[in-house]
């Protein structure tokens, strides 16, 4: 069991590099979707009061469906103690 979860977490930190930046002078620091100034807060916030994924695409049409899954996929990355590299778009 525990080999499944190294193989989704090397997934999962794989996958957010390209989508999530932060940069001192942009959303104040914080992570945000690269080229964007929505940050993953901001997008968990909104999912975990209900918000499906349609909704969130058709109110920031700057996003794409697999910003939302690096967003997602970036918070684990935190939360579950993985090394995150400051990213600096």
């Amino acid at each position: 069991m525990r080999d499944a979860w190294n193989t989704r977490d090397m997934a999962a930190e794989a996958s957010h590099p390209n989508r999530i930046a932060m940069d001192p002078s942009v959303a104040h620091g914080r992570p945000r979707i690269r080229g964007t100034r929505v940050t993953v807060q901001v997008i968990l916030e909104l999912l975990a009061a209900g918000e499906t994924y349609e909704e969130l695409l058709q109110e920031y049409d700057e996003l794409s469906r697999e910003d939302l899954v690096a967003a997602l996929e970036y918070a684990a990355s935190v939360v579950g103690g993985l090394r995150v590299p400051p990213l600096v778009a």
